[in-house]
């Protein structure tokens, strides 16, 4: 275990003393009861908080392609992310979202929420909140079975769909998709010019704070993973035809 987490749990799992003052205000049995109870509930909260920096740890090098999550800087429940959408109708859509954790996240059923900061139409997100419809795909969430890789697989999967018809948060987009494809069609072109030109819009509490070079950079990197399997066989040609993709965003 990593030292700084070992330090942080053992601070959060130590029992609390009482003070003089307070052990002799409080009838001694009272105050054991409060104590002991005090206790098993930050040992629970500990137990969950550790679980999350687990999961975040196992995100680095297992999260889906094209999809980034960063942090808040004072908030271990708060997430910032953002996807690149590379292939479907969605494709070239740059989609940033909000992830948060109730306190009690890695109890049976406490959902993740994502919430889209981007403008995202699509049968799956509910259009005027934002918020990605995760109880449909998962009536109950099991923290043995389910995890933020989970939720982020999902997330990224609603992009690349062909049918929707187990969706519910937007009727009006599942019907378009179903009946009317050109109409829906449409409506995801300008879903996607508008991420677009919302990407460099940053807010000032995010973590994750984007430039013209630096998403460049992520996109070139997210192209080289996703297409290129052994790096020694790579053509200059190759290379410099995803630099130009990358730089065209």
């Amino acid at each position: 275990m990593d030292p700084v987490i070992y330090r942080w749990l053992s601070d959060c799992l130590a029992p609390k003393r009482a003070t003089l003052e307070e052990a002799t205000i409080a009838p001694y049995s009272s105050y054991t009861f409060h104590s002991k109870h005090s206790f098993q509930e930050e040992r629970e909260q500990a137990l969950r908080d550790y679980k999350v920096t687990i999961e975040y740890k196992h995100l680095k090098s297992h999260a889906p392609g094209g999809v980034y999550l960063i942090p808040a800087l004072h908030d271990l429940r708060h997430f910032y992310g953002i996807i690149f959408v590379r292939r479907g109708p969605f494709t070239n859509g740059i989609f940033k979202f909000e992830l948060t954790l109730s306190p009690e996240y890695n109890d049976n059923n406490q959902h993740p929420r994502i919430a889209f900061s981007s403008s995202v139409y699509n049968p799956h997100v509910h259009y005027e909140t934002g918020e990605l419809d995760i109880k449909s795909a998962y009536p109950r969430w099991d923290p043995s079975r389910h995890y933020l890789v989970t939720v982020l697989t999902f997330l990224k999967k609603i992009f690349y769909a062909k049918s929707f018809e187990d969706a519910k948060a937007n009727a009006e987009a599942r019907e378009l998709a179903t009946k009317y494809p050109a109409e829906f069609r449409q409506k995801v072109d300008a879903c996607v010019l508008a991420s677009q030109k919302q990407v460099f819009q940053n807010d000032e509490t995010s973590t994750a704070q984007f430039s013209e070079e630096e998403l460049s950079h992520r996109v070139l990197l997210d192209l080289l993973k996703q297409n290129i399997k052994d790096p020694t066989a790579a053509s200059k040609q190759v290379i410099l035809s995803m630099i130009e993709k990358a730089s065209n965003v």
